[in-house]
């Protein structure tokens, strides 16, 4: 590599740099010594290989959360930013099947081709760390884990109507569709089948789940969707009578002060009884007035009890419903002012109901509460939208469930010891389609013995969705070299919880809400010392092309291997960080990324060429608050203004630079190089110690060195910038 080159050649100076990390590990931490105080555990989620490499969306991503922790090591922080592939599950095969490619086979190409480009995108992972969920290695503890959630009661089987995909042929959690009704990965309308399938009782932590968002340092939009998809509603279970039967139908609201304004009785397609109870009629339990009964797709089978008091006068979607069935409306809150046409949802008076007419509506709901309950029509009740989560899949790539079934023992778990229960070799891994995986196929898999009588057996066929294989490996990643145990007590207790998440908005509700539920559930059996695993999380946003997101399951990804030949993975990973800000994304362009690569080449000209003093006195005061600046907007995650800042600074750099003094352009360069360094993975090698040790990689020990270099040089405000 030249001493001053004329020109900054991107693969080369990349590449140095590269090799030398490699040969000196210097990401590589000693988990047994590293203080409590000094760690941060820097965690992004890791990527589902489930295509031929990575996309610029990836690169957007993983920049960003590298780009902080290159910033912290600067400050002195002793940095754990593991990484590792999401490699089970549906997205893997999916794709297995698009190429027609065994998914061992596929995942095997796939991982090492992403773990190229992170590498060659300088990332500063910890690759000594590195965990692939499809290992037998690390799905033998999913299954230990999922074996102690059985023995605790917190997995079940049960018969539920569940989610069914005719695409993927697999059932699906509820918090795997898209607007409601489509399958998040493949965009196929679903259906819905009842089967007996396992499950994890995520409702029974639903208030914890709920009241531990308030200690939690998040933005408040996922805070926002948390609390909405576990869906907490205080009010009023009111009964009402079949006619002509003894048989009572509980209808779960919230707003019991519209209880005579009931017209209909609402009851969801699913609801076990559907079919005998649509056309017949209930009995109203104020008015003793008939009401028919109808079913309606809007009632929710699984949120209270499949059963909503129509309500038209003052519910939109009653009212919806109530126009196109032709029923009654009648009205029995005032709003004190006409209401036009539909429903009044809001507050105001009762009228037309009863001893309660007059009081208003806030105050009649517990007055009408109380007096169903002395009647015996109804009770207080609390409902959540949350429902446990189902995690069968009837698919062949992922962990089979550590489950067998005796005829004379009945549910048997797998003990530990025989653990992993490994996934079988087959040649024919496609989805039957017929509410089986093709493990049932396999006879060598399915015949066993029980554990407890040594009788024949059969074993679960059935694997367990790709979303429990992440809900736990940020608890492996400190621990990957223990092959006894999930994860070692005393490097648990010093690492964790992580000290920022980053991850995608589309996964708040799936896999950050699963994460608290599995974390919580271990530490209440006394697996982990804590409860959050996420303390602090921040959302990153999304890359677009053409003003569409950039995403596989929409092939429109991008490639970044093209652009890292073409203009370095420096430029590239600055350009995706300033496109946009990274909590809300960006769009990409190919003359932005040309933008960059000039401003690279000459910020590269102007730190590399030789200076020439000038009579010096320049006032540095700019250059002390443009290292403000961008050490402030880094902290924020604010890359996109910290790289502006940055092109500000050296903008006035070259201007003023002709009038500095040999002292002056050195404080500036060195600034410059180090106010560059979190967005990039190189930067200009000069002669001389000062240059050499400013620029050296970002281990502590190098940034030792760059203080105690620096102090001599009275530089008391470069110190105070990098941490010292």
């Amino acid at each position: 590599m030249p001493d001053r080159p004329d020109e900054y050649r991107a693969a080369e100076v990349e590449t140095g740099w590269q090799t030398r990390w490699d040969v000196d590990r210097i990401y590589r931490l000693d988990l047994d010594t590293v203080p409590r105080a000094e760690k941060f555990y820097n965690l992004v989620e890791f990527p589902y290989p489930s295509a031929e490499g990575l996309h610029l969306g990836h690169v957007f991503t993983y920049g960003g959360a590298d780009t902080y922790g290159r910033y912290l090591r600067m400050r002195g922080r002793r940095v754990f930013q593991p990484i590792g592939f999401d490699a089970f599950g549906i997205h893997t095969e999916n794709y297995a099947l698009k190429v027609g490619e065994h998914p061992a086979r596929l995942t095997s190409r796939t991982v090492a081709n992403y773990g190229r480009q992170l590498r060659r995108l300088g990332t500063a992972f910890a690759w000594d760390r590195e965990v692939v969920t499809s290992d037998p290695s690390y799905y033998r503890w999913t299954q230990w884990i999922f074996l102690r959630l059985f023995d605790a009661g917190l997995a079940v089987r049960k018969t539920a109507p569940v989610v069914w995909c005719p695409s993927c042929l697999t059932v699906l959690a509820k918090e795997q569709l898209e607007g409601g009704d489509r399958c998040e990965r493949c965009r196929t309308v679903v259906t819905q089948r009842v089967m007996e399938q396992w499950f994890l009782r995520i409702t029974a932590y639903a208030d914890r789940l709920l009241e531990g968002l308030d200690e939690l340092d998040w933005p408040d939009f996922a805070k926002r969707l948390q609390r909405e998809w576990i869906g907490r509603s205080h009010g009023v279970e009111i009964d009402f009578e079949v006619e002509d039967t003894d048989e009572r139908l509980p209808a779960f609201t919230t707003r019991p002060d519209t209880l005579f304004g009931v017209t209909f009785l609402a009851v969801s397609p699913e609801h076990e009884r559907a079919a005998e109870l649509i056309g017949r009629f209930a009995v109203h339990p104020a008015t003793g007035s008939r009401i028919p009964i109808h079913a309606a797709d809007y009632v929710v089978g699984a949120y209270g009890s499949g059963v909503v008091m129509g309500v038209p006068a003052h519910d939109a979607r009653d009212w919806a419903f109530a126009m196109s069935h032709r029923l009654q409306v009648r009205r029995v809150i005032d709003p004190g002012h006409a209401v036009l046409v539909g429903a009044w949802t809001g507050e105001g008076v009762l009228v037309d109901s009863g001893q309660f007419t007059g009081l208003a509506s806030q105050s009649a709901r517990p007055r009408i509460a109380g007096w169903l309950e002395e009647r015996g029509a109804g009770r207080r009740a609390t409902r959540y939208r949350l429902h446990d989560w189902l995690i069968s899949r009837q698919r062949y790539w992922g962990p089979p469930i550590p489950i067998v079934y005796c005829a004379d023992c009945g549910v048997v778990p797998v003990p530990d010891d025989q653990l992993p229960v490994l996934l079988p070799a087959v040649d024919d891994f496609r989805p039957s389609g017929n509410g089986l995986s093709p493990l049932a196929s396999v006879e060598s898999f399915v015949r066993t013995a029980c554990p407890r009588c040594a009788g024949p057996a059969r074993r679960e066929t059935d694997v367990s969705d790709t979303f429990v294989d992440s809900a736990w490996y940020f608890l492996r990643y400190p621990s990957t070299e223990f092959n006894d145990t999930a994860w070692d007590p005393g490097r648990t207790a010093r690492m964790l919880p992580v000290d920022l998440y980053a991850g995608g908005p589309e996964h708040v509700t799936r896999h950050h809400l699963y994460a608290r539920f599995m974390t919580h559930a271990l530490h209440d059996l006394g697996w982990v010392p804590f409860k959050e695993p996420f303390p602090r999380l921040r959302v990153h946003g999304t890359v677009l092309e053409s003003g569409a997101k950039m995403s596989k399951s929409r092939g429109n990804v991008v490639n970044p291997d093209e652009h890292v030949e073409r203009a370095g993975a420096d430029s590239l990973r600055m350009y995706l960080l300033f496109c946009g800000d990274w909590q809300e994304g960006g769009e990409f362009s190919d003359a932005g990324l040309r933008g960059i690569v000039r401003f690279s080449r000459r910020l590269w000209r102007l730190l590399t060429s030789a200076h020439q003093p000038g009579r010096g006195a320049v006032d540095l005061a700019p250059l002390d608050r443009a290292v403000a600046r961008i050490q402030r907007e880094v902290e924020r995650l604010k890359f996109n203004t910290a790289i502006s800042a940055l092109m500000e600074l050296a903008r006035w750099a070259e201007r003023e630079r002709p009038r500095m003094s040999a002292e002056e352009w050195s404080r500036t360069s060195r600034a410059i190089t180090s106010s560059w360094r979190p967005s990039r993975r190189t930067w200009p090698r000069r002669r001389g110690r000062a240059w050499e040790v400013a620029t050296r990689c970002t281990s502590s020990r190098g940034l030792s060195s760059i203080h105690g270099y620096l102090s001599k040089r009275r530089s008391r405000w470069w110190c105070r910038s990098t941490g010292g």
